[in-house]
C-alpha cells in the first residue's frame, strides 16, 4: 500500500518480521511489501541461493537465514537468533509449504505425511515457538491456509487436509493469546489460486498460466503473490489490531456463488 503520492506509507514501520518460505511466491512478495512499508524482515527457506538473492535485492531492511520449517530444532534457532539480534518479534508470516497432487484414492501415506509436515507441522512449530517471543510485547501471527480448507477438493486431498489443519490450529492460537491477554493476533489467509512458481507447473501444457488471472477476466481464478502480500501487510500492521481468528478467503468471490 503507498499513500497519495505513490511512496511507501509506513504501516509497519519499525517492525519485525518472520517470513517463511520467504524466497519465493507469496512469501517474496509479502516481504518486499513488509520491507517497503518500514519493517525489518527475517526472510527463512531451504532456496538458499534465492533466499540471499532476494535479501539482497531489498537491502538493509532484509537478511536471510537458512530455516527448515518442518524442523523444530531449526524453529528454535531462528527464534534465539532473532532474540539475541532484534530482541522481538512483531509479525510472523508462516507461509512455507508445498503442493502435492492425489486424490484419496491415489495418495500414498509417504505424500501424506510429507505435505502434512511441511503445510501444518510448520505451522504448529512457528505458532508454539513464535509465541514465546511474542507474548509480552504482543504481535500478528498470519498463517497461509488456502480456499481448499473451506471447500472439497477431490485431486488435492493432502493439500487440503494440511491447510483445515492449518484454520482450525490458528483459531486455537487466537483463543488462547486472547484468553491470555497476550495481545497477539492470530489469523488465517485462505487464497484460491495465486500464480507462483509451485502452481504454474499444474497448468496444461500450452496454457499461459497469466491467461488464467483475474487480470485477463474476473471470472478466474489465479490471482498474484502481491495480492496475497496486500492482505498479509493489513493484518501485520497496527490497523488490523482489533481482528483475530478470522478466515480472510482472497478469491475473488469464488466461494459464494452458488451456480
Amino acid at each position: 500500500m503507498t499513500n497519495q503520492t505513490g511512496s511507501p506509507s509506513g504501516r509497519v514501520q519499525g517492525k519485525i518480521a518472520l517470513v517463511t518460505g520467504g524466497a519465493k511466491g507469496i512469501g517474496r512478495a509479502s516481504a518486499r511489501l513488509l520491507a517497503a512499508e518500514g519493517a525489518r524482515v527475517l526472510i527463512s527457506d531451504l532456496d538458499v541461493a534465492a533466499g540471499e538473492a532476494l535479501a539482497a535485492e531489498i537491502g538493509p531492511a532484509a537478511e536471510f537465514i537458512r530455516h527448515d520449517a518442518s524442523s523444530e530444532s531449526d524453529w528454535q534457532q531462528v527464534i534465539a537468533y532473532l532474540r539475541e539480534h532484534y530482541g522481538r518479534l512483531d509479525i510472523l508470516l508462516n507461509n512455507a509449504g508445498i503442493l502435492l497432487y492425489g486424490s484419496i484414492e491415489e495418495t500414498s501415506l509417504e505424500d501424506w505425511n510429507k505435505v502434512m509436515r511441511v503445510n501444518a507441522d510448520s505451522v504448529f512449530l512457528g505458532c508454539r515457538e513464535g509465541i514465546k517471543l511474542m507474548k509480552d510485547g504482543g504481535g500478528s501471527i498470519i498463517n497461509v491456509s488456502s480456499i481448499a480448507a473451506l471447500a472439497g477438493r477431490d485431486d488435492y486431498l493432502a493439500y487440503s487436509a494440511s491447510k483445515g489443519a492449518v484454520a482450525a490450529l490458528s483459531r486455537s492460537v487466537a483463543v488462547l493469546c486472547r484468553r491470555r491477554k497476550y495481545r497477539i493476533r492470530c489469523n488465517t489467509l485462505h487464497p484460491d489460486g495465486v500464480l507462483t512458481d509451485m502452481t504454474r507447473g499444474s497448468f496444461p501444457q500450452g496454457i499461459d498460466p497469466a491467461r488464467v488471472t483475474i487480470d485477463s477476466d474476473p471470472m478466474n481464478r489465479m490471482c498474484l503473490p502481491e495480492d496475497v502480500a496486500a492482505s498479509v501487510l493489513f493484518l501485520a500492521s497496527d490497523e488490523s489490531r482489533a481482528i483475530n481468528g478470522v478466515e480472510l478467503r482472497i478469491d475473488s468471490g469464488q466461494m459464494v456463488m452458488s451456480i
